[in-house]
């Protein structure tokens, strides 16, 4: 496989799972769940909020490129997915968003919830290479 072919699947890859953590985001927020957990992350679905979303998600994909043993799509999605969530809870939500380290101004459990959430684009990430053959 050329390695054109390898990062166009990995940015797909990236890109469906920027969509499916995004949607899974949208979800939480409009049936209450992060709100009932005292977490204030409920964004609109929006192609404002979307599009950058699917951008971020399909270059963070560019981490399946790394070679790492053989270990399930799981174990591999979450690994990967620890990327996106570190820069999350200590770059975006204190610097770029005003929400203190861990974004913990949105909520105590923000964290465990933006863990989730990168994990979900992790796995379908995974997923989706697996079943790409990659």
């Amino acid at each position: 496989m050329t390695m054109a072919r390898k990062i166009s699947l990995v940015f797909a890859a990236g890109v469906l799972g920027g969509l499916i953590n995004s949607l899974a985001v949208w979800i939480f927020g409009e049936f209450g769940i992060t709100a009932a957990a005292g977490v204030n992350i409920a964004p609109k679905l929006s192609a404002a909020w979307l599009y950058p979303r699917l951008v971020w998600g399909g270059i963070w994909g560019v981490l399946f490129l790394l070679p790492m043993m053989q270990t399930s799509i799981w174990s591999r999605g979450f690994i990967y997915s620890l990327g996106p969530t570190l820069v999350q809870l200590f770059v975006v939500f204190p610097m770029k968003a005003q929400k203190g380290a861990m974004g913990l101004e949105l909520g105590m459990l923000t964290p465990v919830f933006v863990v989730v959430f990168n994990a979900i684009w992790g796995w379908t990430a995974a997923i989706w290479l697996r079943w790409t053959g990659k």
